[in-house]
């Protein structure tokens, strides 16, 4: 069985307080594009280990224990006693870009596991054991655009699409580590909240809707302001990073022609958004 995990960006991104724990409690909204991972999982036939995973595309750092998706099988397992399984993994979404990729593989993980073995999960099960695994991997299960606070964790729906645009997502090779995004942020309560600002038309988003992220970024990687300035340049109703980036998107009207040669170098894809 295969399934297609994708990636999410974020429209607008306010780190609002510091939180006892440690963690920083944010204001989002996590909406679904189409760029995607490919995940298939099959018995693993006489194989005296309890899972096999083979990772292609992009290579990704770490013990095989340490993925998303083993995580997501061995919780599962724990409980229903699933059997060995044989795990394709091929990496297409970026890491170290502010798109969910890796909470993506293992929330399809579990919607698959959940398929295949006919193990009868509710939408709000799945969602809980998504939520031991990652803070925003609950988002992939419905994978619906919402209004996200606490740690990225509380899901609110919102009434908001953007499939009128077409999507032009740019990633340069710095890749950025949350944890030190995070020590460079001053928690602020915004003006105005994201879920309000996203009812407004597109066109409003660029003075007003922000990522408090970019501050530091910006000024630590000049290439990545300059990624999101040249998006505006070619017609970007909207830019901003994503996430604590590395990556940046633009929202367009209209079809970019030559896109790939514009941003030569990066990784680079334009896509119609859902």
């Amino acid at each position: 069985m295969i399934t297609f995990p994708n990636a999410k960006i974020n429209l607008g991104l306010n780190v609002v307080e510091k939180r006892a724990d440690g963690y920083h409690n944010i204001e989002t909204v996590f909406y679904p594009i189409n760029l995607q991972d490919a995940l298939e999982v099959n018995r693993l036939e006489n194989g005296s280990e309890p899972f096999r995973l083979s990772v292609k595309g992009t290579l990704l750092d770490g013990a095989p224990e340490d993925n998303l998706v083993v995580k997501a099988y061995l919780l599962l397992r724990e409980k229903y006693h699933l059997p060995p399984v044989d795990i394709h993994l091929y990496k297409h979404i970026p890491t170290g870009a502010g798109l969910g990729g890796g909470s993506a593989d293992g929330a399809f993980m579990i919607k698959l596991l959940n398929e295949k073995f006919q193990i009868g999960l509710t939408v709000q099960e799945m969602e809980e054991y998504a939520a031991h695994i990652g803070a925003d991997c609950a988002f992939f299960v419905r994978n619906q655009p919402v209004f996200a606070t606490g740690i990225g964790n509380i899901f609110e729906p919102v009434s908001c699409s953007l499939a009128d645009y077409r999507l032009v997502l740019v990633k340069p090779e710095n890749a950025i580590s949350t944890s030190e995004a995070y020590s460079r942020i001053k928690p602020h309560y915004p003006e105005k909240s994201v879920k309000e600002i996203i009812r407004q038309p597109v066109e409003t988003w660029k003075d007003e809707l922000r990522n408090d992220f970019e501050e530091s970024v910006f000024a630590l990687y000049p290439e990545i302001a300059a990624i999101k300035d040249k998006m505006y340049d070619l017609g970007a109703v909207y830019a901003s990073m994503t996430g604590s980036g590395s990556a940046v998107y633009g929202i367009f009207r209209e079809r970019i022609e030559n896109i790939d040669a514009i941003f030569s170098g990066y990784f680079c894809r334009q896509r119609e958004m859902i």
